[in-house]
C-alpha cells in the first residue's frame, strides 16, 4: 500500500469491520473532505448497509473519536512506561522510537486527515481536552529531562524526534512512497536527531 493508495478489502464479515469502516472513513475524509462525506458512503465502501455501520459508528465524530481516543491511550500508556524505566543513556532513543514504531497505514492516514481537516481536528481536540497533545507534551518533558545539558537546542531536538514521523508523511505527499517506507526514514530520522543531541558541545 503506498501513501496515495488505500485500497478497502472486499466485503465479509468478520470483526474487522470496525477497522475497515475506519479506514475508509479516513480515505474519504482526507480525499474529499470531512463535511462532504456521509456515513452512506463509507457503508458503501466498506460493502455494507448504513444499518450495519451504525452498529459500530453511529456518526462520522464518532469514528474520529475512537481514533484519537486510541491514539490519546497509546501516548498515554508510553508516557507511564517511561517513567518506569531506568534513567539510562539509552532510554531517550529507545522512547522515541517507540512511538514511532506504533505507526500504522490507519495512523498514516490519521495524520493525513489531520494535515487536510485542521478546523475539524481542533474542535474534537478541544471536546476532549487535548488528551494525545497533553500526552505527547508530557513525553517530550520527561525525555528532554534525560538530557545532561537541557539547552533550548537538544530541547527542540528531542521533540523533532518525537514527530519525525509526521514530517515523514508530510514529505512523502504526492508521492507513492509506502507507508511502511514513511515509517523507515521516521526511524532512521529520529535516530539521527537524538543521536545528534550534544554533539556540537
Amino acid at each position: 500500500m503506498t501513501a496515495q493508495q488505500h485500497p478497502v478489502a472486499a466485503p465479509h464479515r468478520g470483526t474487522d469491520t470496525r477497522a475497515r469502516a475506519r479506514a475508509a472513513a479516513l480515505e474519504l475524509f482526507t480525499r474529499q473532505g470531512y463535511e462532504a462525506t456521509s456515513l452512506r458512503q463509507i457503508a458503501e465502501v466498506v460493502g455494507i448497509n448504513k444499518a450495519s455501520l451504525y452498529h459500530h459508528f453511529t456518526s462520522k465524530e464518532a469514528i474520529l473519536q475512537s481514533l484519537f481516543e486510541e491514539r490519546g491511550t497509546e501516548a498515554a500508556e508510553l508516557l507511564a512506561w517511561i517513567r518506569e524505566q531506568p534513567r539510562t543513556p539509552r532510554l531517550l532513543e529507545e522512547a522515541v522510537l517507540r512511538w514511532v514504531d506504533t505507526f500504522t497505514s490507519e495512523k498514516l492516514a490519521g495524520i493525513r486527515f489531520m494535515t487536510a481537516n485542521p478546523l475539524v481536528v481542533r474542535e474534537l481536540t478541544d471536546r476532549d481536552g487535548g488528551r494525545i497533545g497533553n500526552s505527547l507534551q508530557g513525553i517530550a518533558d520527561e525525555l528532554v529531562a534525560l538530557l545532561p545539558r537541557r539547552s533550548g537546542e537538544d530541547a527542540l531536538l528531542v521533540r523533532m524526534a518525537i514527530l519525525s514521523i509526521n514530517a515523514a508523511v508530510q514529505a512523502a505527499a504526492n508521492t507513492d512512497v509506502a507507508d511502511s517506507d514513511i515509517v523507515a526514514a521516521a526511524r532512521r530520522s529520529a535516530r539521527a536527531l537524538v543521536r545528534a543531541i550534544g554533539s556540537t558541545r
